[in-house]
């Protein structure tokens, strides 16, 4: 007979449940944060949510040639990716406590 071991999947269970929870939290927390990704030396700087939300973009005037459109759209891509990598990287140490340590079967 396997006495205990009910308890065991039970208890196991609530852990689960209850990281669940923690998880919704913070990926909910990530939402409300706001990140900058900047370009041209804070030329252009565009701020995004933890959910890869653009909120804003802000373009010194002093980026804008009209002669040189093609700078400023390199500038946006740029601030944009440099956004974009620091959502990750936000992402993953926030999200990355949840599973450090734990062998998931998936």
């Amino acid at each position: 007979m396997m006495r205990g071991g009910n308890g065991n999947m039970q208890n196991m269970m609530k852990q689960m449940q209850k990281m669940q929870k923690q998880m919704q939290v913070a990926q909910e927390e990530l939402g409300d944060k706001k990140i900058e990704g900047t370009a041209g030396g804070g030329m252009v700087t565009v701020t995004l949510t933890g959910h890869k939300e653009v909120v804003e973009v802000k373009i010194n005037p002093e980026a804008v040639d009209p002669d040189d459109v093609d700078m400023l759209q390199d500038l946006v891509l740029a601030a944009m990716n440099d956004g974009l990598k620091k959502v990750d990287e936000l992402t993953n140490s926030t999200m990355g406590q949840f599973t450090k340590g734990m062998n998931l079967p998936f």
